[in-house]
Parts: structure tokens; sequence; C-alpha cells
């Protein structure tokens, strides 16, 4: 029915199978004065060869500029840009012509260093010695293809299908974000060289909207960093940096002291928000465990999407508000779809367990999946019976009382006995450290609501066989 769809390529292509050098490399150390140096770095470079802020630039033009700067309307560009140089205009992926931009050239040597200023910030925090994270090559982009679409025999299945057709980020969104990670990591580095930026969560693992935030993971080091101390120290010199040097083409840079510190920010060229973080590496890890499963079966995406969709649209997906963060709804639609009487997916951690070990080098994390043969199921269950029994599943069936949802184990394990479990009113369990990712619905109230919706959906859903029941069509596909 959708011989044309985009559904995107998958988890990876054997292309990029070739290792790299990210840790045959001898690492350097990442001394007290290294670390106190990236808080001189972007006040003590040689002025004479630094870059001012006008002339700042994002690939090869400065967002600053108005009517003469190229700018996107919808997939095209303005005319007048086929007259510019080649060097004027946004480069593309993969261009021959791409040169290392000029804010490159303003890091200063080790010898030109002269510290004549008291540090930006004082604070009794100093971090221990501890390893920078040495230089490695590029994770390749992931670019979608096309794979077959399951065959919609009825009106609900069809209308799933079309909510993925119209919603589902395309290949441009991706690039527009992939080029501001490229160009943040490099303004980044300025403060930590060999720092790596991660583009994660939703934008990679196959479950992404036209209308989703970017995350980025910003990797100083091997070790784990303490989210209290040194890694607000570091947003605290990154959100500095924004708000001085990039002011130019980032608006809006706050600094949000939760459990997991973020600077959240807007880019002006491609209008997308980012959260950055400071080292969750488990976020890289579970990107891409998420993206094995996106593709492994070609019902789950359409599903993910049409769920995320239904509990924005009713205001249960908002972890900041108390209720299900996306990546916990999306373990939860996995979890439902492994314990099927006859399962849609298998546990990976289980079946490949040295291709999704918490000790893979991050280098290799894209890499692991890249042999993993989609999963052949004997459950020929439509979309909008897999909607409904979703619903059902979290409505009637599940104990959430004593029951935590565990997508490693591919079944409903009794709850823990530690602190971070009890008195928990949703226990979901992140597949690689074992933390409860629904920790945020913490009020008997919220949790309340959620089940009523579930419950209402449902019976909602189970009588007519209409989306529109549930999630008005035409809105969710104006917020896209």
């Amino acid at each position: 029915m959708f011989p044309n769809s985009m559904l995107g390529r998958l988890p990876f292509t054997p292309n990029h199978q070739q290792r790299n050098n990210f840790f045959a490399l001898s690492p350097t150390f990442y001394s007290q004065q290294q670390f106190v140096d990236a808080q001189f770095n972007f006040q003590n470079v040689d002025l004479s060869r630094a870059v001012s802020l006008q002339q700042l630039t994002y690939g090869s033009v400065s967002p600053i500029q108005t009517s003469a700067s190229p700018m996107f309307r919808g997939r095209k560009r303005l005319s007048d840009e086929k007259n510019l140089p080649l060097d004027g205009k946004r480069q593309r992926f993969h261009s021959p012509h791409q040169e290392p931009t000029v804010v490159n050239q303003i890091v200063p040597l080790s010898g030109e260093r002269r510290y004549s200023m008291p540090p930006l910030f004082h604070t009794p925090y100093v971090p221990e010695i501890v390893r920078y994270v040495p230089p490695f090559r590029e994770i390749p982009f992931l670019e979608p293809r096309e794979i077959t679409l399951p065959e919609a025999k009825d009106k609900l299945s069809q209308q799933i299908l079309e909510l993925l057709e119209t919603c589902q980020q395309q290949v441009s969104d991706l690039k527009k974000k992939e080029l501001c990670r490229a160009q943040l990591q490099q303004e980044i580095q300025l403060l930590f060289p060999q720092s790596r930026l991660f583009l994660v969560g939703s934008s990679l693992n196959g479950f992404g909207t036209r209308s989703s935030d970017g995350d980025l993971c910003l990797v100083v080091k091997e070790e784990p960093v303490n989210q209290k101390t040194e890694a607000r120290h570091i947003l605290m010199l990154v959100h500095k940096h924004f708000c001085t040097r990039l002011s130019g083409y980032i608006e809006r840079p706050q600094l949000i002291r939760a459990k997991v510190p973020i600077v959240k920010f807007r880019d002006k060229v491609s209008c997308v928000e980012f959260d950055l973080n400071v080292n969750n590496i488990v976020g890289i890890r579970n990107t891409f465990l998420l993206r094995t499963y996106a593709y492994l079966e070609n019902r789950v995406r359409p599903l993910v999407l049409v769920i995320k969709k239904w509990a924005n649209h009713h205001e249960i997906n908002d972890a900041s508000r108390g209720t299900l963060s996306s990546y916990s709804l999306v373990l939860m639609v996995l979890h439902y779809l492994q314990t099927l009487p006859e399962p849609i997916l298998p546990s990976l951690q289980k079946i490949y367990p040295e291709s999704f070990s918490p000790a893979i080098q991050l280098h290799l994390v894209h890499q692991a999946p890249c042999n993993i043969p989609p999963y052949l199921s004997k459950n020929e269950s439509s979309l909008g019976d897999l909607l409904l029994g979703f619903l059902k599943y979290y409505a009637t069936e599940f104990d959430w009382s004593s029951q935590m949802i565990s997508v490693r184990e591919a079944k409903a394990i009794p709850r823990p006995d530690g602190i971070e479990w009890r008195n928990k009113y949703i226990c979901v369990e992140e597949p690689f450290d074992g933390t409860n990712t629904a920790r945020a619905v913490h009020e008997k109230q919220k949790f309340d609501m959620i089940k009523d919706q579930f419950l209402k959906s449902f019976h909602r859903l189970k009588n007519k066989r209409d989306l529109n029941t549930i999630l008005p069509l035409r809105t969710a596909i104006l917020k896209r």
C-alpha cells in the first residue's frame, strides 16, 4: 500500500564495519591543570588570530547574515544560492570541498598560553586526575533506506501506517542535527580538545519524528563522571562558551541542574531544540540497542510512533511533569512485543550478549549490531490488533504493584528490593545499567492518570476500531 515509503535502513550496513583507532592510540592524561586550562581557553587565546563573533562561521557561512545568507525553506534552498561561490554555501555532507572551519585556528599552542586572569568559576571542587578520551574516527552517518512496510488489511492499521508516513523523521531532519553536532564538537574542543560529541536518543534510534528534539552526549573521558560536581562544572564552561562566542547561532542556552544536568539550547540555523549532557555513556549504548530493535521487525516502528503520539496527546509523555519519558514508552512497547504468546521480538541482549555488552568500547557500539538478521516471528497480528493489545496489557494485565518491565529479560520480573525501586509507581528497567527509567512518575495522582488513560483508550478503541477515537489524526499530523 505504501511502496515508496522511507521507513529507514537496517541498523548498520557492511561498509561501516571497519575498525578504527579509538583506543589504539596512546592516551594522554587529563590533569588538574588541563581542566583549569579549559576554563581559560576561550578567554586567553591569541586574539590576533581569533575570529570575532560577527565572523564566526557555521559551516562556511555566518549565521548572523540576513538577506545574503542562504536559508532553508522547507526542503529547498533559495535560488540566489546558485550564484554563490562554493565556499559561501552551507556545506553538504560528503562534499569533497569541505575544509576545517577557521574556528579551529584559534586554539592556542601549549607554549603560547599566558594566564594573567583568575579562573572564570571559583569552586572548591577540583577533579581528580583522569584520562582524556583519545582521538578516534567519526561514527559513520547512518542514512535510512527503504524497507518493506507491513500490510494494512484494516482501517486502523492503515491509519497507523499513514501516521508513520507523515510524521517519521526524514533524512533531511537528521542531516540538520548532524551538521549542528559536528560544528558544536569543533567549538567545544576549544575547551576540551580531545572530547567527542555524540548524537543520541530518538534522532538516531529509529523512533524519531519530524518534531523530535536533538539529544547530545559530550564525552570528555573514559571513566564515569560525577554528575553533581564534575558534569555540572563542565557544563558551566560549555554554557558560558555558548553565551559568549556562539550567541550568533545558538539561542536560549539554559543550564538545567537535574539529576543528570543538561544544557538546553536552540540552534538558529536548523531551528532544532537540543539537550546536551556530559558522559551519560549509557545513552549512547541504548541508542544503538533501540535502533536494532527498531529495524528488527517491520511492525515495531509504526507501533512505537503511534503510541508516542497517543501518549503526548493525552499529556502522559513528559518526565519533567511527572509522567512517562519517551524512552520509557519505547521500552514498554518492546516489552509488550516480547511477552506475547507468540513473541514478535526477542531479547537481543540474551541472544547476542557479545554484541550488546556494557563493556564494548564506544567506538564499536555502532558496529556491534551490524550482522544481526531480521527477526522472523510467527505472530501475524496486524498493527491495529497490536495497538489494541498494548493498551489492554497495561490497562488490565500488567501488575504495576509487584512487577518490573524488563526488555533485557524479555519478560515481567519481580521488583528488586533496592531503595530505587521502593515506593515507585512504575518500574521500567534500563537495559544496561539497571536503573528505573520511569522514576519521574513519583506522584500517585500522575500514576492514576496514566493508568486511567490506558483503560479509557482501550475501551474506546475496542468499540470503534478508529484511531481518531483516541488520537485525532489531524492534530497529530499538524504537530508531526
